[in-house]
């Protein structure tokens, strides 16, 4: 039996996503125009690459041109460095359960 997975909509869970962000939260606030290390991530679905308000992206992440969806930001959580060479995030989340998990979480941050 095969099953096929819709990039409709984050198959993670988005409440043990929340728990995961906790790890990000340092850098990234969800809440909208707040700053920190990292940008907000409020509203990051359907936002391109080095477009928060406010914040100081690399100039890698700004030239990027990439919109965040599911699966870019999938590709970018498992190796930034690798995905966007010269960006200034670092931090990776390497099992593919975390990344769905909180792709699913920041789906729901408007």
């Amino acid at each position: 039996m095969m099953f096929v997975v819709s990039s409709a909509k984050a198959t993670g869970n988005a409440t043990a996503g929340q728990q995961v962000f906790a790890r990000c939260a340092g850098c990234h606030s969800t809440t909208p125009g707040e700053n920190k290390i990292g940008p907000s991530l409020a509203g990051v679905f359907g936002r391109k690459s080095g477009s928060e308000p406010g914040y100081n992206y690399s100039p890698a992440l700004k030239a990027a041109n990439i919109t965040w969806d599911e699966h870019t930001l999938d590709q970018f959580l498992a190796n930034p460095a690798a995905d966007v060479h010269g960006t200034k995030m670092f931090i990776n989340l390497p099992q593919a359960a975390d990344r769905e998990n909180v792709i699913s979480y920041l789906e729901t941050l408007k």
